[in-house]
């Protein structure tokens, strides 16, 4: 199947509804994560161990990205 959508058209509502659909379909499929993603989460929990990373809360983290993103 092939679907085409005009993304510079679609409202933001429309493009949200589209992402849902898409996630609900998708998570019927019995996916498995790729490598590389293991690979990176192994690579923070030894930084965590070691004291090299910390976590913060969703609310500091949101500020700490508005700030670096234009």
């Amino acid at each position: 199947m092939s679907a085409t959508v005009d993304l510079q058209q679609m409202t933001v509502a429309e493009k949200l509804r589209l992402m849902e659909a898409l996630w609900r379909d998708l998570s019927r499929e019995d996916l498995a994560s790729p490598a590389w993603h293991g690979e990176i989460l192994a690579e923070r929990d030894r930084l965590i161990a070691a004291g090299k990373e910390q976590f913060i809360d969703w609310e500091t983290a949101k500020k700490q990205l508005r700030q670096e993103l234009p």
